[in-house]
């Protein structure tokens, strides 16, 4: 995947994940576009260290994967913003 590529699913997967975790975090859209870069990196990584499969493109499994991502680079975010 592109750097576009990751900047789209990135929103895409940041979107979701304030969707799942909806609370006031500061930065706003840009920042919800960095957490869902990252979150798809980290969630990359985990879901191919598991065996379960990485971010691999526009996919369900893939979005899936990333969202989980997201949704844990959020909660540390969170924890570490207190």
């Amino acid at each position: 995947m592109g750097i576009l590529s990751w900047i789209v699913l990135g929103l895409i997967v940041g979107v979701l994940a304030k969707f799942v975790m909806p609370g006031k975090d500061g930065g706003g859209f840009v920042v919800t576009v960095v957490l869902g870069i990252v979150g798809a990196f980290v969630g990359g990584y985990i879901g191919s260290a598991l065996g379960i499969g990485g971010v691999s493109g526009f996919n369900v499994p893939s979005i899936f994967v990333a969202t989980l991502g997201a949704v844990i680079v959020l909660l540390v975010y969170r924890m570490l913003k207190k």
